[in-house]
């Protein structure tokens, strides 16, 4: 008899182990199809973009303008599903997601995961101070002329890479306290890992990310080195950024024509 009821249960365990060893293999396959599309968003207008001072880690508040400005991108992505929702742990990319999830159709709406590796670049002692201080002697060293509408950014990118700009950068703080490439690097790899394994897990979807006008570029540099060109991304511009079997497609790059 108890031969009978050891043999019983040794069929039930691998009846057992069969159906998990099933959905294991049926997750990794889902895992491996899973497309996730990764909505970037520049924040909106600030005061220090109105008042041409440098903002990296320093935070000021959306002005009027910026604030219309979150409420037109959350209009015009009010039919967006988004299944996740991100923002830097700044306060104008905080406010801004928020407007654009206030905007959107959808009853059930992401809470907003504050990341500190979406922040804007860390200019160390530039922080604050007019934009001339910071931008004039990089734009000379490849002899471009700064122009504070950044009219002439396109022409400085062609010449001088991110990498290059923030290590300058790096170079020239005299308090020795900005960021370099590759610490930004670092830190914006670990939250792209964290928001593409968080999205696959619950099996892709539309994802909103809310960060800065040279965080979002370095990651879209990091991710589609091949089609992203240096482009410059405005307030409150779109860029969405594919992922599926392990590669990055750009889709958008910088887009303001969905506003509304």
């Amino acid at each position: 008899m108890k031969k009978i009821i050891l043999l019983i249960l040794m069929f039930l365990l691998s009846i057992l182990t069969l159906s998990e060893n099933k959905k294991t293999n049926q997750s990794k396959a889902i895992s491996k199809n899973v497309k996730v599309e990764i909505y970037f968003i520049r924040h909106g207008k600030t005061m220090f973009n109105t008042t041409n001072q440098v903002q990296g880690w320093s935070d000021t508040p959306l002005t009027n303008v910026g604030i219309e400005q979150a409420k037109q991108a959350g209009k015009g992505l009010s039919e967006i599903k988004f299944v996740k929702a991100y923002s830097s742990d700044l306060g104008r990319a905080i406010n801004t997601a928020r407007l654009i999830l206030a905007n959107n159709s959808e009853k059930k709406k992401p809470e907003i995961i504050e990341l500190i590796g979406l922040r804007e670049w860390g200019y160390g002692g530039y922080e604050g101070r007019d934009d001339n201080d910071l931008w004039i002697p990089l734009y000379k060293e490849v002899n471009v002329k700064f122009e504070k509408d950044w009219s002439t950014w396109d022409e400085f990118t062609s010449k001088m890479d991110d990498k290059a700009i923030a290590d300058a950068i790096a170079k020239n703080d005299s308090t020795k306290t900005a960021e370099t490439y590759d610490q930004i690097l670092i830190r914006s790899k670990a939250a792209m890992d964290q928001i593409i394994e968080e999205a696959t897990a619950i099996g892709g979807g539309k994802v909103l990310v809310v960060s800065h006008g040279s965080e979002i570029p370095t990651i879209l540099e990091m991710y589609a080195p091949d089609e992203y060109n240096g482009e410059a991304i405005g307030n409150v511009s779109l860029s969405i950024l594919e992922y599926q079997n392990g590669k990055f497609t750009l889709k958008t790059i910088g887009n303001l024509d969905y506003l509304k």
